[in-house]
């Protein structure tokens, strides 16, 4: 169902004093916001978008030869191994490997170039809004989140999904799913789309609302990792993406994962006098239960603890 209610997407000016408070409360309360003020230049985010777009324009032979992926490489349509399908087609790619990117378009190097100076900067925005959270949470170690992401073994990934004008659409009016709903398994993800619509965040109150697009912007995510690591005071947001009728929608996409090995529990000092609601868990272990699961699954279900 989609909701009436006036909702409005928290705003956080990352140059400001009360971001790290203005953060904590959207974390509570949505597990999503929008952040301003966020140091990325636009030239970055623009000659990487073009670049990512002219990888989208070639022919469906040329993209097929960087696919399938397997985990990485180009895909379209099908998400995942479960029969998850959408209007959308990707490029997914390692941050911390090295990739083939001759097969990326008419100008590799380039591309390679752009992703690696984009990424540096997205991951330091990351780990300044994972600091603020922990000074947010009166956690006294500051990085205990950011060191996550800071690691050489951080498993990260970028993440670029175009989703094609579908022209049925703009005629019948009916939905039709880009990217279905979900949320994301890491602990933290930053996007960044064009101006077109298409994003939407579910609410506890069981409506779906629209984010209002904002290319200047950049829309954070909590994912599951920090959830558990919060032991559920931050949730985890579930999203979708709809096609749209007109314009053709690309977004870019930031996951902050920790190293294959780095336990995931609630952190004790968010504990305190309650019980931890999660079993402990690797994020490799957990990260191959998410890939044997549909995208709408409640993946941390299997590490709840059930309460006595």
């Amino acid at each position: 169902m989609a909701s009436t209610s006036s909702f409005t997407i928290p705003i956080v000016d990352l140059s400001k004093p009360d971001a790290k408070s203005l953060i904590v409360k959207a974390c509570e309360e949505f597990g999503f916001f929008k952040v301003i003020n966020h140091g990325v230049p636009m030239e970055s985010i623009s000659q990487l978008e073009t670049e990512a777009l002219k990888f989208f324009s070639m022919s469906i032979n040329e993209k097929e030869k960087a696919g399938p992926p397997n985990p990485f490489g180009y895909g379209s349509k099908r998400i995942g191994q479960n029969g998850d399908v959408g209007w959308v087609e990707y490029l997914l790619l390692n941050t911390n490997e090295e990739h083939d990117f001759s097969l990326c378009g008419k100008n590799p190097e380039n591309f390679r170039g752009l992703l690696n100076s984009y990424t540096s900067l997205v991951k330091k925005m990351a780990c300044g809004i994972l600091e603020l959270m922990a000074e947010g949470l009166k956690i006294q170690q500051r990085n205990v989140f950011s060191k996550l992401l800071m690691d050489e073994q951080s498993d990260s990934i970028f993440r670029v999904n175009h989703y094609p004008a579908c022209p049925e659409l703009a005629v019948n009016g009916e939905n039709l799913i880009g990217f279905g709903e979900h949320t994301d398994p890491q602990i933290i993800s930053l996007l960044r789309s064009n101006n077109t619509s298409g994003l939407q965040i579910y609410l506890r109150d069981g409506s779906w609302i629209s984010v209002p697009p904002d290319h200047n912007s950049f829309f954070i995510n909590v994912g599951d990792s920090l959830q558990v690591m919060t032991n559920g005071r931050f949730r985890s947001v579930r999203h979708r993406v709809l096609a749209n009728g007109f314009k053709s929608r690309l977004s870019m996409i930031y996951f902050g994962g920790p190293p294959l090995s780095e336990k995931i529990a609630p952190l004790p000092s968010l504990i305190k006098g309650n019980q931890s609601l999660y079993n402990e868990f690797t994020w490799f272990e957990y990260k191959n239960s998410t890939y044997g699961s549909k995208l709408a699954d409640n993946r941390l279900g299997h590490f709840e603890r059930i309460a006595a």
